[in-house]
């Protein structure tokens, strides 16, 4: 299986609900580094997983919308607890998105995984993987 990882950062504001989630209930800041990684069997015509250079365009173009924002104001996260785990999907789900619409390079259509990792600190992360 081959792999091709592109980075990426935010920073946010964000609150939860619950008493399940003790102080983390005030708003807080985070800064997430995100990961995201593309897989495939067999490398394409031009012995790559993906384009690189366009994986992290799209990588900015997701991660822009809810950068330097606080998530409890943004309408698509109404009434979600924007965890870790929930913004790893949102990303996935992103990226899936502009993998399907060729917005990874001509050789992109052999991926068949993705996996997006939100590293909340340097002693705590989530991921979300899922086959495309």
């Amino acid at each position: 299986m081959y792999a091709v990882e592109v980075r990426d950062h935010i920073m946010i504001a964000h609150s939860f609900k619950g008493e399940f989630f003790g102080p983390a209930q005030r708003v807080h800041g985070a800064t997430f580094v995100c990961d995201v990684a593309f897989f495939r069997e067999k490398l394409g015509s031009n012995e790559v997983v993906v384009d690189i250079g366009a994986a992290i365009d799209a990588l900015k173009a997701t991660l822009a919308p809810i950068n330097y924002r606080n998530l409890d104001d943004v309408p698509e996260f109404k009434g979600k607890q924007t965890t870790t785990e929930f913004l790893a999907r949102y990303v996935f789900e992103q990226m899936k998105a502009a993998l399907k619409a060729g917005k990874l390079g001509a050789d992109s259509e052999g991926v068949s995984k993705i996996r997006v990792t939100m590293h909340e600190s340097h002693v705590a992360r989530g991921w979300y993987e899922a086959a495309v």
